[in-house]
């Protein structure tokens, strides 16, 4: 790790307040390796007076200083472990060193964990740029607008050959990623991405400049340590003769053609599967899916999980399009689009997306009268969502054109169309928008099954958004609090404890806990709104004058861009399509 005391005290602190809540049982063993250009392991040995720090500069054939105590048991050796987690940040208070030999310390963690198996938790702030694996910046600023991204897909395969050893070993690499500057996360990624690991990222991440980002990093550090893991998983898709499986999507190796291996599992884990139909099932009334995934808790007790589902056949257009799940179709689409702009180029993705939209469209008019495909696009009920939601996905992170977008910053949006649930994936790509100065209008039960007041939600168009009014933009990993200029005085002052609009100063990343019902019912929403996430969200308020205005509205989806159409004229260009 490139150590900065920006973001060491809050990991070590985090790390010592969760110790006793790390999911184990009396075998559990840790270890600790840091490094810059060159490798600092610890001897943790119970009858040393305090750590050891032991430094191995020879980081082209990377070796273990000593063969014992580097891994301890953390319940006999928490006295030392926590001795060690408060000395780490004074210890490299002074270190200035730049340089990062991220491969050499991966080999190093490998040697030490895969005579057991586990996790192995990464922080990285920089390039790897020093000894195996070592990278060059390969982005370039000027392209950050074009349509031709390039350098999607990783510049090595060391990452790739590692993480495989590491899967066939029963460990995992999860990545915490807190640069600044490009740190080329389509290599760095492929670590965990094979293992069967997870990727956070913290873009510009500061404890001074970006606090509301270093409290994300908190919340999302305290639920990696905390949620329940399984160890040593496998998981098996099996479905009716006459289907297969075409494609799978998620962290993961495939170990055989239906076979996931899985060194780590968790709660928060997605994955998708496409399938394909081989055989006619003119003689199956249903078909069968099944997934059965086996590991082994962080208890010892080896347990299997099995989820089946039967779903009816029939050779009518009409009942399929009846029963289709518009999110789990974008949620495949984003997935597909994701290894289209690798495999293919960004442009061919999004083309493939217009077409899947246009194609299902189609083939639904064919089941309609002439008479009701005149004049009117042929939308099927149950994929109403789907045009504005392919219109949407075009504008996001991963696949937009035409805005300026950082190599890292896409790459790591792809990722998230691979690997995040499917709930949490609709809702970075089309957020949820509430008028909060309609708070009250309905009612919503809280997980303690207390009633709150709510209010509803709006589409992502600039029209909606007055200047008398107040919004909460909710895009899972981000919320913005955006006030109107026009807002009244009353507002400011009962919620953000200010006496007017002019007063509220830039930088807010929370709401002030006064005691009125105006600001009890305002942060009662917020909090059921965070409360229903796995991980953490960066909050800013947002005046209408603010310098960060921009990012609040670029998630205004529906609205018309230099680049891009909006919704209205996306559905002209679907009819258009359609009709030719």
């Amino acid at each position: 790790m490139a150590f900065y005391m920006c973001y060491l005290n809050t990991f070590c602190q985090t790390l010592l307040d969760e110790l006793d809540k790390i999911p184990s049982d009396s075998r559990t063993q840790i270890g600790f390796l840091c490094y810059d250009c060159a490798l600092y392991f610890f001897n943790l040995e119970e009858n040393l007076s305090q750590p050891q720090m032991l430094i191995v500069s020879d980081v082209d054939d990377v070796f273990l200083p000593c063969p014992d105590n580097l891994l301890v048991n953390l319940q006999e050796s928490k006295e030392m472990v926590s001795d060690l987690l408060n000395q780490l940040p004074t210890l490299f208070e002074s270190n200035r060193e730049t340089g990062s030999v991220l491969g050499a310390a991966l080999q190093a963690a490998y040697k030490l964990i895969h005579p057991t198996g586990g996790r192995i938790t990464v922080v990285q702030t920089v390039l790897p740029t020093i000894g195996p694996g070592g990278l060059e910046n390969r982005e370039d600023p000027n392209q950050r607008t074009t349509k031709n991204v390039t350098n999607l897909g990783p510049s090595t395969d060391f990452y790739k050959k590692l993480a495989l050893d590491c899967s066939a070993q029963q460990v995992a690499v999860d990545l915490f990623m807190l640069n600044g500057q490009y740190a080329d996360i389509s290599s760095i990624s492929c670590i965990s991405k094979y293992s069967g690991g997870c990727i956070h990222y913290f873009p510009s991440f500061h404890s001074v400049r970006n606090p509301s980002l270093t409290e994300k990093f908190e919340t999302d550090l305290r639920r990696y340590l905390t949620r329940k893991i399984g160890f040593e998983a496998v998981m098996r898709i099996r479905c009716t003769k006459g289907l297969s499986i075409h494609t799978f999507h998620g962290n993961f190796f495939v170990r055989s053609t239906d076979l996931l291996s899985l060194p780590n599992i968790n709660p928060d884990a997605g994955f998708g599967m496409q399938m394909s139909i081989e055989d006619a099932l003119t003689e199956n009334s249903v078909v069968c899916f099944q997934a059965a995934l086996l590991y082994t808790s962080s208890k010892g007790e080896r347990r299997i999980r099995v989820h089946t589902m039967c779903l009816p056949v029939t050779n009518q257009l009409s009942e399929i399009y009846a029963g289709a799940d518009q999110q789990a179709i974008i949620g495949l689409l984003a997935k597909m689009g994701a290894d289209r702009s690798v495999t293919a180029s960004l442009p061919d993705a999004r083309e493939a997306m217009l077409n899947a939209s246009v194609d299902s469209l189609s083939a639904f008019g064919s089941t309609l009268p002439s008479s009701q495909r005149i004049g009117s696009l042929p939308i099927c009920y149950s994929l109403r969502l789907l045009p504005m939601l392919i219109s949407a996905m075009c504008k996001f992170t991963a696949f937009r054109f035409g805005t300026t977008t950082k190599l890292d910053d896409r790459v790591f949006a792809m990722q998230q169309c691979k690997s995040l649930p499917i709930q949490y994936l609709i809702q970075s790509i089309y957020p949820h928008l509430y008028p909060i100065h309609k708070l009250g209008e309905t009612t919503v039960m809280t997980k303690n099954n207390t009633e709150i007041p709510h209010t509803i939600r709006l589409h992502l168009s600039s029209a909606n958004i007055d200047r008398q009014g107040v919004y909460v933009l909710d895009a899972y990993d981000r919320m913005y609090f955006y006030v109107g200029s026009a807002v009244g005085d009353q507002f400011c002052q009962d919620v953000l404890d200010v006496p007017n609009f002019m007063s509220i100063p830039e930088g807010m990343i929370d709401l002030p806990e006064l005691e009125n019902p105006t600001s009890e019912n305002v942060r009662a929403f917020v909090n059921y709104l965070l409360d229903n996430r796995p991980n953490g969200s960066t909050f800013y308020v947002v005046r209408e004058d603010s310098k960060i205005r921009m990012e609040f509205f670029q998630y205004m989806v529906e609205d018309r861009t230099e680049s891009s159409m909006s919704y209205y004229e996306f559905l002209q260009h679907l009819q258009k399509q359609v009709k030719s």
